[in-house]
């Protein structure tokens, strides 16, 4: 396994791969990494022969009094973990390098952007746009692989890359959870015990949705009451419980009638940390197991 930090380094790299024949994968991370990383670099491996990984906590998909400077970082054991999954380059960037003196681009997807976690952080998702753009731009035609914990980030991406021509395949993987239920998530280093049990509202109330789904219930209504009726007592604050469209992302009513596919998605704080979750019932497995959702 080989890390660089330079653009050059990684772009020359990536074409010598390609020119042996190699099919490129890339996992474009914040570091911090988890299974559900590595699960992440496992299905890039099943699509490519050289897999790239990016480790770079990106300042522009913070907005102000986010949590950028104290976001988790570990690169020395993330390394460690990425060579015993057999990656073949690890790209660590420094700020400096991909946003140089002067640098004035922007990135943005209308209609994905302006519901969900991006109405809570209306700058979110161009900083996202933005970081991944330059990231498959330096590691070029590849297969780029993200986790469909966020699958609003994921419907971007996809957008982004369908409509600027980008010679990527885009996968999404499943969520990955602990054995309790909860979402894998950088940002769970933050919970303590207590908040950690209270977390885990967020899986069960959307596994109490699925199976009033697999019921026959269609009523949007209902349905987030479902969520609603586990996160509402145990989370400090929520930003949203929403039902809407997997496609557009538009939140339907709460007195619409779903179709056959619903995304729901949650986004909610226990002692300041903020979780997001979300699945797509006619679609996705409950994250829970029925004998497991007390």
């Amino acid at each position: 396994m080989v890390v660089v930090q330079d653009i050059a380094g990684v772009r020359d790299l990536c074409s010598a791969a390609r020119a042996d024949g190699k099919r490129v994968a890339v996992v474009p991370t914040m570091g911090a990494l988890h299974e559900g990383h590595l699960v992440l670099v496992d299905r890039a491996r099943s699509k490519g022969q050289f897999v790239v990984v990016t480790i770079f906590v990106n300042p522009t998909q913070f907005g102000p009094g986010e949590d950028l400077s104290r976001y988790p970082r570990d690169l020395e054991g993330d390394v460690a973990k990425l060579e015993q999954r057999g990656v073949d380059l690890v790209f660590t960037p420094n700020v400096g390098d991909m946003y140089p003196n002067g640098h004035a681009t922007t990135v943005h997807v209308s209609g994905l952007t302006e519901h969900l976690c991006g109405a809570q952080r209306p700058s979110h998702f161009d900083g996202v746009a933005l970081i991944v753009a330059k990231l498959l731009n330096i590691v070029g035609p590849s297969t780029a692989v993200f986790g469909r914990k966020d699958y609003q980030q994921l419907r971007v991406i996809r957008r982004m890359v369908r409509d600027l021509d980008m010679p990527i395949e885009v996968l999404g993987v499943p969520t990955v959870r602990d054995a309790d239920g909860l979402a894998k998530s950088s940002r769970n280093a933050y919970l303590g015990p207590k908040e950690r049990e209270r977390a885990l509202a967020i899986s069960r109330g959307l596994t109490a949705a699925h199976y009033a789904f697999g019921s026959g219930e269609r009523r949007v209504d209902e349905l987030l009451g479902a969520v609603e009726a586990f996160v509402k007592v145990s989370a400090d604050a929520i930003d949203y419980v929403t039902a809407a469209d997997p496609e557009t992302l538009e939140p339907l009513p709460r007195h619409a009638i779903c179709s056959e596919r619903l995304l729901l998605a949650v986004a909610a704080r226990f002692a300041g940390t903020r979780l997001i979750d979300n699945t797509v019932i006619g679609e996705d497995s409950p994250p829970l197991a029925r004998e497991s959702r007390r």
